[in-house]
């Protein structure tokens, strides 16, 4: 499908709407005369004339030609981001009227809708932004009231930062196996089994650089997370190690949380539960993503649900408060009856919280990479599981209290954090908001420093690949040095 641009810089938000009704349609934006193509294609335009912006949009399928046309005053106090929303309305009719299919999140495309929401709440109230959402993006009334209700939630969390805050993310790039959804920089520990221990020295040593970089810059430790990759793939010895290298290294007297994403259950033993829990962690992951043992074999899990509900188990017995387990909704050849008594059988283990995903199909994912794409069907039976989350959920005193979305996701939908009253996860809220500062050490990570009282990020990029990360070590170091230049400049 073709997109033709015209008298605009918007093709990128163009390009992102008709992929929610086309997500495996190749899409092709010009800005070339559109007289000579083939059907389908686009037309968008913005001319200028006078003092106002007139807003073309035509589609042009084999048997559905139509065009949407809008005008915006030049003289709009934000008028580029006026002329942008009124072009994507135009065009999301015109497919919505084709498709005969509307948009549970309407014309957004963006990641973080609650953090807009806030926003409009903060500047005109919570009954503006919910009249914004519906009237003017299109947004469904049930994901506004979602938005709302979870905004009011990740407000309490955020107002805990302040502009020397910060959070740690320690990354652990190796899984037992690679899902057939993932496309994270984790490499399967057979294949990577001598970079392990090497790797896990080099990370410890950028710990400590770093933590004499933030200290010496007097910043505020709020949250650590380490994640991955899976983190419960280093033994037990290591395990331990790294905790005492945080803890000796870092001031943690003001850090709220400190979550490891234990993850994989065939990687949980009670001894690595141990030195998790001796290390004085507060917060763990055990993932699931389905009970459903012939869905975990097709997506390349080599565990079982049996494991998952053991490794629950073990993790109680042992002392743990705050077990969060994560779901996936839309995986492939799961039906929603097998995805609800999956969320029945959770929710009765009463989790301190549950983190529902939706399948996001990534370009480097096996399941791309084997044409299988997102399908209406799939999108449907996605919708209904999230349906069936929300009530049950609700019905269980879980609260949502994060909410975040991509691209490529089964039915445009969300993933949702869900927990129980103090039992929310600070360290999810903090990084996808963009609140404070992020400081990655591991390979993959990203250090975002943020500017205070602004929406302005820096970001410094570790080398993706466990074999990058130890051959050019020094080098990153020196990359890290940024961080102490970017608060020299602030202060």
């Amino acid at each position: 499908m073709m997109i033709c641009i015209e008298g605009h810089s918007y093709h990128y938000e163009m390009e992102n709407l008709v992929r929610l009704f086309y997500p495996n349609e190749k899409i092709t934006v010009t800005t070339e005369s559109a007289k000579e193509f083939e059907k389908p294609y686009i037309i968008t335009s913005a001319v200028k004339d006078g003092e106002c912006c007139t807003i073309k949009v035509k589609v042009c399928f084999e048997d559905f030609e139509k065009q949407n046309i809008s005008s915006v005053s030049l003289s709009d106090t934000d008028f580029e981001k006026t002329a942008e929303r009124s072009m994507a309305v135009c065009l999301y009719e015109l497919l919505c009227e084709y498709s005969g299919k509307t948009q549970p999140w309407g014309i957004l495309t963006g990641v973080r809708p609650v953090k807009l929401f806030r926003r409009l709440s903060g500047q005109y109230g919570e009954t503006y932004a919910k009249n914004y959402f519906i009237n003017e993006l299109k947004v469904s009334k049930a994901k506004t009231d979602l938005s709302a209700v979870t905004e009011r939630y990740e407000r309490k969390i955020l107002s805990l930062s302040t502009d020397k805050s910060f959070s740690l993310y320690v990354s652990i790039p190796f899984c037992p196996s690679r899902c057939s959804y993932c496309s994270f920089v984790s490499q399967t520990v057979e294949k990577a089994k001598k970079l392990v221990q090497p790797y896990f020295e080099l990370l410890c040593k950028e710990l400590e650089f770093t933590a004499d970089i933030v200290r010496k810059k007097a910043l505020r430790l709020e949250s650590v997370y380490i994640g991955g990759g899976t983190p419960t793939t280093l033994n037990a010895e290591q395990l331990a190690e790294l905790i005492r290298v945080i803890r000796t290294n870092f001031d943690m007297t003001t850090c709220r949380e400190f979550t490891v994403e234990a993850g994989r259950p065939d990687t949980i033993t009670e001894e690595k539960l141990n030195a998790i829990y001796s290390g004085g962690i507060d917060r763990i992951s055990i993932n699931p993503q389905t009970l459903n043992d012939r869905v975990l074999e097709i997506i390349g899990r080599r565990h079982n649900s049996r494991q998952t509900l053991d490794a629950y188990e073990l993790a109680k017995k042992i002392g743990f408060r705050h077990i969060n387990m994560d779901l996936i909704a839309g995986l492939p050849s799961e039906s929603a009856e097998s995805f609800m008594a999956t969320l029945d059988q959770i929710s009765s283990l009463s989790p301190a919280s549950i983190t529902v995903h939706t399948l996001a199909l990534k370009r480097s994912s096996r399941l791309t990479l084997e044409g299988k794409g997102i399908s209406t069907d799939s999108g449907n039976e996605a919708a209904r599981m999230l349906e069936y989350c929300e009530k049950k959920l609700t019905d269980c005193t879980y609260h949502p209290y994060y909410l975040y979305r991509q691209t490529r996701m089964e039915g445009n939908l969300e993933n949702v954090g869900w927990s129980k009253d103090g039992f929310d996860g600070i360290y999810n809220v903090f990084v996808m908001d963009e609140t404070h500062t992020i400081i990655g050490c591991g390979a993959g990570a990203v250090t975002k420093l943020k500017v205070p009282e602004s929406e302005s990020l820096t970001r410094i990029f570790n080398y993706k690949y466990p074999y990058e990360y130890i051959n050019g070590f020094e080098e990153m170091l020196k990359r890290k040095e940024q961080v102490r230049e970017f608060y020299d400049e602030l202060s």
